[in-house]
């Protein structure tokens, strides 16, 4: 049976893992801190808009503890910032059969998802390993508190969009996707499997450039110009770039349906911030807009242009993270006027 390491198990590992282990796949999490202590001692406890559990997970804290088999499957959900430090570390980390040989090290045996934000974590992990897949990670869930992590969708939990990454193809890539797709779907999940995830996550990434506005202003509903300048500089970039995007339309209707459709949690508010926003209120000390609103930065730099609205965006947010700053800090005309919008 596949079992599914997840490095770096945050709200998106961790949720995601706690399903799949309440509908029997084997399971380990990688996870560190009182959020590690606390599921290894309680279990770990998922909240759902219809639903609530607890249930017991592996924890593991670094990966002389993981014992990885040939069996394994490497889901990487830490943040973006995060990755290279996480690829690099298991990289290396030796993979044995059922008898207990060492049958040589993960990045060449064993694949490795990409469960991330961005587009950046899919080059990040091809340094390292043979066989990457790029993942379109649609599951809004929420970690403030150790051990308990909220999902907002019902009655679907989340969308994931799976595919080979790079030209390379392996003859085990079907039927890890099939199995993949069947353990996933009995999670709660829902699981395609297009010609190119990474068309999806450049959508995705368009649609979390907003993000940073939530981390910043705490409540961002009074900048909604804000947010289509940000997106429409992007869009801008990306056309000029040539790089595909899933369409608007064909990603609305696959990710605004009532099969996946965002509720409250019973007990906590209507709305509640998303992964930038949580950092910040966790004082973690960076955050992921380097990879999401920097991305823009890089590409139109590459391309001999800008995206200053995204540049200056991804400086901001640098420097709330690095001053433990908290969302609210900033003033929407204090904002604007840092803008050249």
């Amino acid at each position: 049976m596949t079992r599914y390491v997840f490095l770096g198990a945050g709200a998106v590992g961790s949720a995601l893992g706690g399903l799949l282990t309440r509908q029997g796949s084997e399971v380990l999490l990688v996870a560190r801190g009182e959020h590690a202590r606390r599921m290894s001692g309680h279990g770990l406890s998922l909240r759902c808009p219809d639903t609530e559990f607890t249930v017991p997970v592996p924890v593991s804290t670094a990966p002389d503890q993981a014992r990885l088999t040939s069996e394994d499957v490497l889901v990487l959900t830490t943040k973006t910032q995060q990755a290279a430090a996480a690829v690099d570390e298991w990289a290396d980390v030796p993979v044995h059969d059922r008898a207990g040989t060492v049958l040589g090290r993960a990045a060449d045996l064993l694949p490795i998802c990409i469960a991330l934000n961005g587009v950046s974590g899919e080059e990040i992990a091809l340094r390292y390993f043979s066989r990457v897949f790029a993942v379109c990670v649609w599951f809004p869930t929420i970690m403030i508190e150790p051990g308990e992590v909220l999902v907002r969708t019902a009655p679907s939990r989340g969308l994931f969009h799976v595919s080979r990454y790079g030209a390379c193809s392996d003859p085990a890539d079907s039927p890890l996707l099939e199995e993949l797709g069947r353990d996933w779907a009995a999670a709660g999940c829902l699981v395609r499997q297009p010609d190119s995830a990474l068309a999806w996550k450049y959508r995705k990434l368009l649609t979390n450039l907003g993000n940073v506005l939530q981390a910043l202003l705490g409540d961002a509903s009074g900048a909604e110009n804000l947010r289509q300048a940000i997106e429409a500089e992007a869009a801008a970039i990306l056309e000029a770039a040539g790089i595909p995007v899933t369409g608007a339309e064909e990603a609305r209707a696959a990710w605004q349906t009532e099969e996946l459709s965002v509720r409250p949690v019973p007990g906590e508010p209507a709305q509640i911030g998303g992964s930038s926003w949580q950092s910040l209120v966790r004082g973690t000390g960076s955050i992921e807009t380097d990879f999401l609103n920097g991305e823009i930065a890089l590409i139109a730099r590459r391309i001999g242009r800008s995206a200053p609205i995204n540049a200056r965006l991804t400086a901001l947010a640098r420097r709330a993270a690095r001053q433990g700053l908290r969302p609210g800090a900033i003033g929407i005309e204090e904002l604007r006027a840092e803008l050249p919008v």
